[in-house]
């Protein structure tokens, strides 16, 4: 029995637990979330860049 005011001990699992869910937690940013944004951002980029070009044409001086 615990003592009142006192913490319980850690029901997670303990160190080795939490090692190895902060190498999921990496390996989730840097192989699945990074290359995601960066095509999801380079994408959107790219469709403004388009759009803006389908309202106001292309670039380069008038009446060419």
């Amino acid at each position: 029995m615990a003592l009142e005011g006192t913490i319980p001990d850690d029901p997670g699992g303990g160190p080795a637990r939490e090692r190895r869910r902060e190498l999921f937690t990496f390996l989730f940013l840097a192989v699945v979330l990074g290359p995601a944004l960066s095509v999801a951002v380079v994408g959107g980029f790219g469709f403004v860049v388009w759009i803006v070009q389908i309202l106001a044409g292309p670039p380069g001086p008038p009446g060419t």
